[in-house]
């Protein structure tokens, strides 16, 4: 018959601090193994999943005498679990060439008799030539925690397929097409053998009901591309540029982001 393994609180040995180094250390007598592992295991078994609500962060044994062990408990939040995301973003936004302004009028125009371009952005004879703008673009990533076990072939081609591609469903508070995915990249931690792996996105708004010049009714997701066809035209006696046309194109493929495993 094996023996039975027991664990006990060491008596009169915590250890706790606060502020951002903000944890505990907790002792155990374990006795009735000479295994390591059966005593870690009933270590594991026998001390709490959090300590003054701050998470178990690792533990270890010691062996002392024939089967009797000093486990010691550690709780803080300086090891991650495989449950865990961490979550970056800016707002820096990103450059996109425009050619017409988000009106179909122009705010002011001055001199005499000015013609009206129709709302197109640096306009000569020939050609409408347009600015650069900061546009709103969304840069975030999330890390987690996943067990080397996890990184099988099927989990690496889910990752590759979805590089480059947008979601197609409503996913972590954005809609349809307003997220591209831009990879992930991951490094295994030497201790646990854990891999921290990071994805990386970039969101862009969804648009409705856009007019450009006399065109009205349009719609373009967040990774669509929208170009305006011009044709010349006349105005107060001036050859002008207006826009005959607008084109919208999908540039991106659609996935499931679901496949990332990190969640809806």
């Amino acid at each position: 018959m094996a023996d039975e393994i027991t664990v006990a609180e060491r008596w009169s040995f915590r250890k706790t601090a606060t502020g951002s180094s903000k944890g505990s250390t907790v002792e155990y007598i374990i006795q009735g193994t000479d295994d390591d592992i059966a005593a870690l295991d009933a270590l594991l078994a026998g001390c709490p999943d959090t300590w003054n609500q701050v998470p178990r962060s690792g533990r270890s044994v010691e062996q002392i005498a024939d089967k009797i062990w000093i486990g010691t408990v550690t709780y803080g939040y300086g090891s991650k679990n495989t449950d865990d995301i961490e979550y970056n973003f800016d707002t820096g936004g990103g450059t996109q060439k425009i050619t017409q302004t988000i009106s179909p009028l122009t705010v002011r125009s001055y001199g005499t008799q000015p013609p009206d371009f129709k709302g197109a952005i640096n306009v000569d004879d020939n050609s409408v030539n347009g600015i650069d703008i900061i546009v709103p673009v969304y840069n975030f990533s999330e890390t987690r925690q996943v067990s080397l076990d996890s990184i099988n072939d099927g989990f690496k081609s889910a990752i590759f397929t979805l590089v480059s591609k947008v979601n197609n469903a409503a996913w972590h508070g954005f809609a349809a097409g307003e997220v591209l995915f831009m990879g992930a990249s991951g490094s295994r931690h030497s201790r646990t053998g854990d891999v921290e792996l990071t994805y990386k996105f970039a969101a862009s708004p969804n648009k409705s009901n856009i007019t450009i010049g006399s065109i009205s009714g349009i719609d373009k997701k967040g990774w669509e591309y929208l170009w305006v066809r011009y044709e010349k035209s006349t105005d107060q006696n001036c050859l002008i540029q207006i826009p005959r046309a607008v084109y919208v194109h999908q540039v991106y493929e659609s996935g499931s982001f679901t496949n990332l495993g990190l969640g809806d």
